[in-house]
């Protein structure tokens, strides 16, 4: 039995570390009511101004104690602010500062690792970036490591999953000391201000295997289906505009295969066909928003290129032939429809969907609905 990574001085403290919170009050807010709120909300107000001035010191003493970077501090000071400010607020109409609904706060395990700014692209080649800046994965094998948990992002991965799909199938006895050698390097890129025998933050340990932390790890994958959700709720709400951006933002982060260093291996192979199906279905909806928003030609050209590289995609005939239709070419979008007619009944033996069926018969008599 091939045993895992021995890797004392992170497993023995899985602890997350951070500085305490940075506070300050929204400029210009004051509350309504009597005297006596008026007075709470001054008293408040001074206790937030010590605050402040006592938390920027220990901020700074802890970044310095954690080799934090500050402006990174400062960022979350900001936003931690905002709670405070809400409070100030609720405050003022007479709720408890921290009641339920009232501007909440993050989880007390995620606070020790917010801020952290690591950043993974996986639509296309593997890569990362830490603050903003491009950071090297190494090499190929490295990157597939990598790439494996990111496909897996906030739940882990054991030893012996990553061993089989990394090796395929056949991992030579070196192969523990290896991965154990790339996790090592991967902490060192993803954590760099993080002093030694520190507990990971990022690429954690956990159990016999890794976890890739979700609540510090911004991934593309995740942020394109966010957008393509967007897109559909925007354009099921009647806002082509909005659903075209956000559609077009999702896409455009797109670079090439998802998860191109592991796309074949049973452990991401489902979620790259996930990520595939939504694309097209994105794509569909880009060209579904340029329809509605008198954009017929520009639609006609993608849908047409589209359509032929995935023929067998009904929404998208339908559109294409919409798009024809309304661009004054009625002849070439029923040529469409019974082309992918004939195509449906030779190669699988099935007639059209019934929505196919009934736009042929409302192209045909040149129904006004279809504008």
């Amino acid at each position: 039995m091939l045993k895992g990574p021995e890797l004392t001085d992170e497993e023995s403290d899985r602890r997350t570390a951070g500085g305490g919170p940075g506070v300050y009050v929204i400029p210009g807010r004051r509350p309504a009511g009597g005297p006596g709120q008026a007075r709470r909300i001054a008293e408040l107000e001074r206790e937030v101004r010590e605050l402040r001035r006592v938390n920027e010191t220990l901020k700074r003493y802890v970044a310095k104690a954690l080799d934090l970077d500050l402006p990174v501090c400062g960022a979350v000071r900001e936003a931690q602010g905002h709670r405070v400010g809400a409070q100030v607020d609720a405050a003022s109409r007479g709720a408890p500062p921290d009641a339920p609904g009232r501007g909440g706060g993050r989880p007390p395990e995620a606070a020790g690792v917010a801020g952290a700014g690591v950043e993974f692209r996986v639509l296309g080649p593997m890569e990362a970036a830490v603050g903003g800046r491009a950071v090297d994965l190494g090499a190929p094998k490295q990157r597939a490591a990598l790439a494996l948990l990111v496909s897996q992002v906030g739940r882990p991965v054991s030893v012996d999953v990553m061993l089989e799909e990394l090796w395929e199938g056949r991992p030579p006895q070196s192969a523990v000391t290896s991965l154990h050698a790339y996790v090592a390097n991967l902490r060192r890129v993803l954590e760099p201000g993080r002093a030694p025998r520190k507990p990971a933050t990022v690429l954690r340990t956990h159990g016999r295997g890794y976890l890739l932390d979700g609540r510090v790890a911004e991934v593309d994958a995740r942020r394109f289906g966010e957008r393509a959700t967007a897109g559909w709720q925007a354009l099921d709400g009647g806002d082509p505009r909005r659903a075209l951006s956000a559609f077009e933002a999702g896409l455009a982060l797109w670079r090439g295969q998802a998860y191109a260093e592991v796309a074949d291996t049973a452990q991401v192979a489902p979620e790259r066909v996930r990520l595939e199906e939504l694309r097209l279905s994105a794509t569909e909806g880009r060209c579904a928003a340029l329809i509605s928003v008198g954009a017929h030609e520009v639609a006609v050209s993608e849908l047409a290129a589209f359509t032929r590289a995935h023929p067998l995609r009904e929404y998208g005939c339908e559109l294409l032939s919409l798009a024809l239709y309304r661009a004054g070419r009625q002849a070439d979008a029923l040529a469409v429809l019974r082309t992918h007619h004939r195509r449906m009944a030779q190669e699988l033996g099935i007639d059209p969907s019934p929505a196919l069926q009934h736009l042929e018969g409302e192209i045909l008599r040149q129904a006004p609905a279809l504008g």
